[in-house]
């Protein structure tokens, strides 16, 4: 029965035409998605195809690659749907040698038509219509069962605008989704993350995006259905062979190329650690850039706009088992977790009866959108150069004077749009309530634990208190610095740390981490708040490792110095 479910809800949805209108001259590119499907498939194809067979070795290779790549992978995956896919690869392997070059074109074509038609999304316009009417209901309903009636009756579902807000210069980003295609490279903490990111463009008036999700994301029935229907592809991370990552890459570079709005996580995996992503290889994001140089040399003068995001949770869903992965260093070895909070409805119910008990309990803040060249744009699109004055983005593509597609020179600006990026995401986090609460207690951790390394301290369960009185102390002293940061523009504060009581915002943050999380975080005993959880309080308190410094004493200095240098480390 599951699996009759799963096949139902995974496919395309037919629904009435009374659940929406069809797509219109003025839609968003997306919604044209389905009449263009088969032919960026092929597109994508020929491309694949293109880039293996015009060498007759590079071919050969490619194919015995991928045939041994998907025997190891199918052969450990152990099912029937394997086994019957292993005879196929096998026979192909056996008769490589023997096979003519058109032989084995035809055999690349077809390997690569069935792996671009598995990454393929679909978009339907009427569930977009219809999601935009019941998630926020179903959200709210969810998250508070009881408030349910009062919302209707509104006419409104308020209480997600305040549970989650949005920041930086969204007016101009419609104006901006008008002249070009926007690339959207937020910071990636939770797989919540597009979820979320997808309702704040919706209620931001912003037009929705296709994006690459985990194959491991689709296998909840109901969360795939709504990914299906709603311009999600398929990522494979088990498929390693160079034909599908060939493919995967082709598609989403055509993407751009069409001008379909995109997003991308440049850091390709969420915060193991909870810091702010600082070395950013781009990954996918990186075919924008290629993306603009093609459409360049085809005479096509898009703009493409790159759109950097912050994503600031007072509670991370998957917290827990990220920072475990991190200090167990498989973080770079385990690149899919598929048994974590995500992974279990009753830790999502858990996270989300507790979100609807905090305020501001998700701030996304957008940066200012740059060119793939790291030149800001103004409000006409106009990439502005250092000087000040206006510059044409497609002169960097140019060889004498020719637009030209220039994988080594694409891949310097891509490593310069990383840096750029990076240096975005600092300036633009917003330090919320719990953060700074954990870095608080955990700064006193190192500060009553100077002679342990960052494992000992770790196991310190239970056997240091702080003082409450002196806790809140430090917080209100470290807001303030916050604030002073702020005023400087090197840094956002949210809502409750700047409106709340230093006594409030340690009491709410204690009450967050009690009720939600397994573990035990911190506990008020007496006049003390004990230490139970020092790993959680150092995923929490990670986010402020760039401010670590300015934001201690000159008791605490050493040990906020010594947080920096373990961060660094990790």
């Amino acid at each position: 029965m599951r699996s009759i479910v799963h096949r139902l809800l995974s496919r395309p949805l037919r629904l009435p035409a009374m659940f929406g209108p069809k797509p219109q001259p003025g839609d968003p590119q997306i919604f044209r998605f389905n009449s263009e499907r088969e032919e960026i498939i092929t597109e994508v194809v020929r491309r694949t195809e293109e880039h293996f067979a015009a060498d007759p070795k590079r071919l050969l290779y490619a194919l015995n690659e991928a045939g041994h790549a998907e025997i190891r992978r199918l052969a450990g995956q152990g099912d029937a749907e394997a086994d019957l896919a292993l005879g196929s690869w096998r026979r192909l392997v056996k008769r490589l040698g023997k096979m003519s070059h058109e032989e084995r074109s035809d055999s690349l074509r077809s390997i690569s038509r069935v792996m671009v038609e598995d990454i393929a999304g679909n978009f339907d316009p009427r569930v977009y219509n219809l999601s935009a009417r019941l998630i926020p209901g179903v959200l709210t309903a969810v998250m508070n069962p009881m408030g349910l009636p009062t919302q209707l009756l509104a006419g409104g579902f308020s209480q997600l605008d305040a549970l989650i807000s949005a920041e930086g210069p969204i007016d101009k980003l419609r104006r901006l989704a008008q002249i070009g295609t926007l690339v959207l490279v937020p910071t990636h903490s939770s797989n919540l993350d597009s979820v979320a990111l997808g309702y704040v463009l919706l209620r931001a008036n912003l037009p929705p995006v296709v994006y690459g999700a985990g194959r491991n994301l689709f296998s909840n029935p109901l969360i795939s259905f709504f990914m299906h229907n709603l311009g999600a592809y398929r990522v494979d991370r088990r498929v390693s062979a160079a034909v599908y990552k060939e493919a995967l890459k082709t598609y989403s570079c055509l993407m751009v190329e069409r001008g379909y709005h995109s997003l991308f996580f440049p850091g390709g995996t969420r915060s193991r650690s909870g810091t702010i992503e600082r070395r950013l290889k781009l990954g996918l994001a990186g075919t924008a850039v290629e993306a603009f140089s093609r459409n360049q040399t085809n005479g096509l003068h898009r703009p493409v706009f790159f759109v950097p995001a912050t994503l600031n949770y007072a509670l991370v869903l998957e917290a827990e088992t990220l920072i475990e992965d991190h200090l167990k260093g498989a973080g770079q070895a385990r690149y899919i977790i598929d048994d974590d909070e995500f992974s279990r409805i009753d830790r999502i119910y858990a996270f989300m009866t507790k979100l609807v008990t905090l305020r501001s309990a998700l701030v996304v803040r957008f940066g200012d959108a740059m060119d793939p060249f790291c030149n800001p744009v103004d409000d006409e699109g106009r990439s502005i150069a250092p000087s000040g004055q206006p510059v044409d983005p497609g002169s960097y593509v140019r060889r004498r004077g020719v637009p030209s597609v220039d994988p080594a020179r694409d891949a310097g600006y891509t490593r310069e749009l990383g840096d750029a990026i990076a240096r975005v995401y600092q300036r633009e986090t917003v330090i919320i309530w719990t953060q700074l609460v954990a870095h608080v207690l955990y700064r006193y951790l190192v500060w009553s634990t100077p002679e342990l390394d960052l494992f000992s301290r770790q196991r310190r369960r239970g056997e240091v208190a702080m003082p409450r009185e002196q806790l809140v102390r430090e917080v209100a002293d470290a807001r303030d610095r916050l604030l002073q940061a702020e005023a400087e523009g090197r840094v956002h504060v949210g809502p409750v740390l700047r409106s709340q009581s230093p006594e409030r915002i340690v009491s709410e943050a204690l009450s967050a981490w009690r009720d939600y999380h397994t573990k035990v975080v911190a506990t008020e005993v007496g006049d003390d708040v004990l230490i139970e959880d020092p790993n959680l309080l150092l995923f929490y308190q990670n986010r402020l490792l760039p401010w670590a410094e300015e934001l201690a004493t000159e008791e605490t200095l050493a040990a906020a110095r010594s947080i920096v240098n373990q961060g660094g480390k990790a």
